[in-house]
Formats: structure tokens, C-alpha cells, sequence
């Protein structure tokens, strides 16, 4: 589902975020490459930690090697911890700038992962991609989520999933968020034991 030069420039930006000794993972589309179900994407989305205070050197190295794809990306960046970056190829680059403990322990829990045919990169692990999109919460979020669960099945760990995932949305305010995993969990689990 994703053609070979988006991977290529996977695999490219991972050496880039290594050689500046960065810590990292891929998360999104590319993620649920390796945990859900191969879906059509077209962008990378990456989080590196960078805490709070220490993001404008991280900023201003990397835009030296990817182009900008807003005006001012760097003040962007700033506020809203996103850089928005795209490669010469035209494949959109989001960046979140990490800080948070949840975040430490995202790339912490983080591992390499062969790519068809072009070499390994870092992603998230199935759990705090289920974390991640189920707080994002948006529809194509949902049915990540879901194929996660369904393709990973009792592999997951659900106990940490509802682990980090409750203080995030406790801050969100959206309880029903943590009821709606439960709720697929639970629908899968019942498909699992019909099957037997």
C-alpha cells in the first residue's frame, strides 16, 4: 500500500534523525503498515524528543536538510510542536516534538522493523499506536485501531494500553475515548473465542 520511494525516504530520514543522535520513532501511516492493516498513505509522521525549551537548535537542523512545507514552519513548530517538513520527492513530513513522559516512553518502547525491500526504520509498538490514535479519534483513527486489535489480538497488551491512555483522556476530558477501546477489545475478543 505504500509505493517504494516513500519507503526509501523512510529509511533515508531514519539515517538523517540518527547521524544528528536524535531519539525517534515513525508512528501513523507508517506504523500501522507494520500492526494494522497495509493501508494507502503518502506521508511520514515522526515523534523526537525534544523537551521543553531545547526545540530550536532541533528545528533549525533538520529544516537544514528538509523543506518547509508552511511559511514561518519554525515559529509553527514552536507553538503548535509540529514541524511541518516535506522531501525532495514531495512526501509530506510531520514531526511531533516530543516532551512528555508518555512520549519518552512511546520512543523508549519503540523498535527497528524491516521494510519491504529497503531496510529497517523505528516505529512505535502496537500498543501506544492504539494509545496515539485512539486520542487523536478521528474516524480513519477508529478503524486503525481496530485493525490493530483484530491483526495483533492477544499479542497486545491491553492492561498498558488502558495505562497510558487513561490520564490522556482524563486531561482531553473525553472518557468515552478509553470506553470505545474497551468496547473493540471486547467485540474482538468475542470474535476470537466464536472462532474456536
Amino acid at each position: 500500500m505504500i509505493d517504494r520511494a516513500l519507503w526509501d525516504s523512510a529509511v533515508e530520514l531514519q539515517g538523517f534523525l540518527e547521524a544528528c543522535q536524535f531519539q525517534f520513532c515513525f508512528i501513523g501511516g507508517i506504523a500501522i503498515q507494520r500492526w494494522g492493516e497495509p493501508r494507502v498513505t503518502d506521508d511520514m509522521d515522526v515523534t523526537i524528543i525534544a523537551g521543553f525549551g531545547d526545540e530550536s537548535p532541533l528545528i533549525r537542523s533538520i529544516l537544514k536538510r528538509y523543506q518547509p512545507r508552511i511559511p514561518d514552519a519554525s515559529g509553527f513548530a514552536l507553538h503548535s510542536r509540529v514541524l511541518l517538513l516535506q522531501d525532495i520527492a514531495g512526501h509530506g513530513i510531520d514531526i511531533s516534538l516530543g516532551a512528555l513522559p508518555f512520549e519518552e516512553r512511546v520512543v523508549m518502547r519503540s523498535s527497528l522493523w524491516g521494510t519491504p525491500g529497503s531496510g529497517s526504520i523505528r516505529t512505535c509498538s502496537a500498543e501506544d499506536l492504539i494509545v496515539l490514535k485512539a486520542f487523536a479519534s478521528r474516524p480513519q483513527d477508529w478503524l486503525d485501531v481496530e485493525k490493530v486489535i483484530i491483526r495483533q489480538g492477544t499479542r497486545l497488551d491491553r492492561s498498558l494500553i488502558v495505562e497510558e491512555l487513561k490520564p490522556l483522556v482524563e486531561l482531553k476530558e473525553e472518557p468515552e475515548i478509553l470506553e470505545q477501546v474497551e468496547r473493540l477489545f471486547d467485540r474482538n475478543e468475542r470474535l476470537d473465542t466464536r472462532s474456536e
